[in-house]
């Protein structure tokens, strides 16, 4: 737990806090602190006499000084919360002031401007002075305005210098965290930058577009006939006139920096419109609209998120049930993935159902987005993507984010491989300790350049404009990954490129390249192209995906008197790995209404109750079920006998250690199992009730809410917050089939 309430009975960590300017931000941060017991003392100083008086009727501050000098004795921290063209003269001051050892910091949101005055009237920027700024406010001001929850779940950027004292930094850090804030460290030049994009120059828009509108003779009918949207983008032109006058002279160079940039854009706006060129507008309008909808859900996510930490997302799966009825599970990713890249290399126009809008196809999504490709959608699984040929990305206007998608860094990493321009690619926390060596290595063999951080993880830096060369590439482990990256630098690469797996792998990549009519040569575990080829544009219908599926099949094999239809699932004989696993255990899974669609092999799936036993699982079938082994775990243990894998490590480098995080969950619950280097050992029994840990993965939580049909008792899940972003109506879909398991706290 975090924030205010979480430290009511610390004890104090420092003396006395001084507070100069007791306006919201300053009074917040001081009525924060004094309830949270980790000052001895809290004292304001305010030029203004009422609101000294104030402050302590308020419970704000212990006592007010209405003198500087005399409220800085004995001070352990001074937080300068001023107005930043006050900001110098109040430096000035305390220059002058024998200040001790103490601490200094500020929340003014220039911070360039903070440190070269600071440098200048204290001749050298103080060691012990952490600049520092609360993104947080209020539509109201003032010091009867103090909220000591104001900066909870709010950002509060600190910017240290080289020469900062790290146990000054570690301590301003410390106060903004109990206060709830989401504290991060940043350089002054970069801090600046931001905000000079993201508030500083919507504020001068939306000043300058109401002031000339206003200026116009007609203005009165102008406002008299505005609708809610000119209401909205013009609400911050209602700020304090006086304070953004100071901000924007006080962070003239970034915003100048800033505003020079739009022009440009807004330039090359003005002359698409003026030339017809509706391609452009719409390229603009797309990549608008999704940046919006992705900063709005970005928002919604963060309050989700927050949520989730202070209450720890679980699931709560009661025991027993059935599972009856039919089903649609969301759309193929992997097939999404290649709809994308595909689909903006082509000529012409693709269009694309089914398509799954998780994170990560949006995450592929965006990348070529940022690459000057119009997409339309996603509006229910429809994309339209206007196609720009091989050689028709541009560079995108910084790195390309990817958030946990390991399957976009690697694919894209072959395409970037061959462009002309640079790219980097970067992604969350989890992607970013995953290896890329895998795909790195032999892309530098065909003579890419790229640079990985430590031990071969992201980010990776991809250097344009190199020459490539095919090659004949052996892979040491099989992996649909790093073949897919292979294939599409050799496209580009001069000569043929061939890839040979120790084992087959899914097709995907292979089957959509002849869709969009690029030759690819081999079968089984050989595949090869050729540069010069054409990707011509075509329609996609994306089957169901077989791994989301998976937790439905393992579900009715395993419950007594189920019969589930999983309907238009894809059967690529690459992925159905999980079905012959499933049916030597002796799951009765029939496939109906087989089909192809788009060159993709399609089925309807009917599961009925089996009794389930033991086996040892062919090395062979490992690469073709490596996703869907968490659940495959779960019908292990409600089998009769031992059930045996090996040849699964890569199972150790997913969103979690798979193999670990089963092994665990499964003792808790009863199950005697031994992990291997490279697999899992697993005695079939009775699966009894408990508190597991999903650590942060879909497919453990989504696994261990299956094992719930046979447990005798109620499992618990913690760290389930993932599933609602890679399967968002996973319990929708369980509730509609009969399986008992919902968020906790919810019916």
């Amino acid at each position: 737990m975090t924030g205010v309430t979480a430290v009511q009975s610390a004890a104090p960590i420092i003396g006395r806090l001084v507070v100069v300017g007791l306006g919201l931000i300053g009074g917040s941060f001081a009525k924060g602190l004094k309830e949270s017991g980790l000052c001895r003392e809290v004292v304001g100083v305010d030029l203004d006499p009422q609101s000294r008086q104030l402050a302590v009727e308020l419970g704000v501050v212990d006592r007010c000084e209405d003198h500087l000098a005399t409220a800085c004795v004995g001070a352990d921290v001074i937080q300068l919360a001023v107005p930043i063209l006050a900001m110098e003269k109040l430096l000035g001051v305390l220059a002058g002031l024998d200040l001790g050892n103490a601490v200094l910091t500020d929340v003014g949101s220039a911070k360039g401007n903070v440190v070269r005055a600071a440098r200048e009237v204290f001749g050298t920027m103080p060691a012990r002075f952490v600049p520092g700024h609360p993104i947080a406010g209020s539509e109201q001001s003032g010091v009867e305005a103090s909220n000591a929850q104001l900066f909870r779940r709010h950002k509060v950027i600190l910017t240290p210098l080289p020469e900062t004292d790290p146990a000054a930094l570690s301590l301003v850090d410390r106060l903004w965290s109990v206060l709830g804030a989401d504290v991060e460290h940043m350089d002054v030049e970069r801090h600046d930058e931001v905000l000079a994009a993201t508030s500083h120059l919507p504020h001068l828009l939306a000043f300058g577009l109401v002031d000339s509108l206003a200026k116009r003779n007609e203005n009165l009918e102008i406002f008299r006939y505005a609708a809610g949207g000119f209401r909205d983008f013009t609400r911050i032109a209602g700020s304090d006139p006086v304070m953004w006058h100071d901000i924007f002279l006080a962070n003239r160079d970034a915003v100048l920096r800033t505003l020079d940039t739009f022009r440009s854009d807004l330039d090359a706006l003005r002359d698409a419109v003026d030339a017809g060129n509706g391609h452009q507008l719409l390229g603009v309008f797309t990549r608008a609209r999704v940046a919006r909808e992705h900063f709005g859900k970005i928002l919604a996510r963060r309050a989700y998120v927050e949520k989730v930490a202070a209450e720890d997302l679980s699931f709560l799966a009661q025991p027993g049930g059935s599972v009856r009825g039919q089903i649609r599970v969301p759309g193929d990713k992997s097939i999404s993935h290649r709809s994308i890249m595909l689909g903006s290399l082509a000529e012409g126009v693709t269009e694309v159902e089914g398509f799954l809008e998780g994170e990560d196809a949006l995450a592929t999504l965006q990348a070529f987005r940022d690459m000057g490709v119009v997409i339309e959608g996603p509006h229910h699984g429809r994309l339209t993507i206007h196609g720009v040929g091989l050689n028709g990305l541009k560079p995108a206007p910084g790195p390309i984010y990817l958030g946990n998608s390991g399957t976009s860094m690697r694919l894209l990493s072959g395409l970037l491989a061959a462009q002309r321009f640079d790219s980097v690619l970067t992604g969350d926390a989890s992607l970013s300790k995953r290896p890329m060596a895998r795909v790195a290595e032999p892309l530098r063999q065909m003579g890419a350049v790229i640079e990985t951080a430590a031990e071969g993880r992201p980010p990776l830096t991809i250097r344009g404009g190199k020459a490539l060369t095919g090659i004949s590439y052996v892979m040491p482990m099989a992996s649909a990954q790093v073949k897919s990256c292979l294939l599409l630098a050799g496209m580009y690469a001069e000569g043929t490129t061939t890839v040979t797996e120790p084992a087959p792998t899914r097709d995907h990549t292979e089957r959509m390249l002849r869709g969009f009519g690029y030759p690819v040569a081999g079968n089984g575990a050989t595949a090869s192209v050729v540069a010069g080829g054409t990707l011509t544009a075509t329609r996609i219908e994306v089957p169901a995906d077989i791994s989301s599926a998976a937790f439905f099949l393992v579900a009715a094999s395993i419950a007594e008197g189920s019969d589930l239809l999983l309907e238009h699932v894809g059967v690529n004989p690459t992925r159905t790995g999980v079905i012959d696993i499933l049916r030597l255990m002796g799951a009765d899974i029939s496939v109906q209404n087989l089909r192809e669609v788009g060159g993709e092999p399609v089925a309807d799936l009917r599961v009925r109750h089996a009794g389930l036993k033991g086996i040892v699982i062919p090395e062979a079938l490992v690469p073709l079920a490596i996703d869907e082994f968490p659940v495959l775990f779960i019908a292990a243990a409600c089998a009769e006998g031992r059930t045996v894998l090996r040849g699964a490590q890569e199972l150790r480098v997913k969103e979690s250690d798979r193999i670990q995080a089963m092994a665990d969950g499964l003792t808790v619950l009863g199950i005697k199992v031994e992990p291997t280097a490279d697999g899992l050992i697993i005695e079939g029994g009775q699966i009894g009730g408990g508190e597991v840990d999903g650590q942060g993965d879909h497919r453990i939580a989504m696994a261990f809410s299956i094992a719930s049909l046979r447990a005798a008792a109620p499992i618990r899940i913690r760290d389930c917050a993932n599933v609602a972003t890679s399967f968002p109506n996973f319990l929708a879909l369980c509730s509609q089939v009969g399986i008992r398991v919902a968020q906790e706290g919810q019916s």
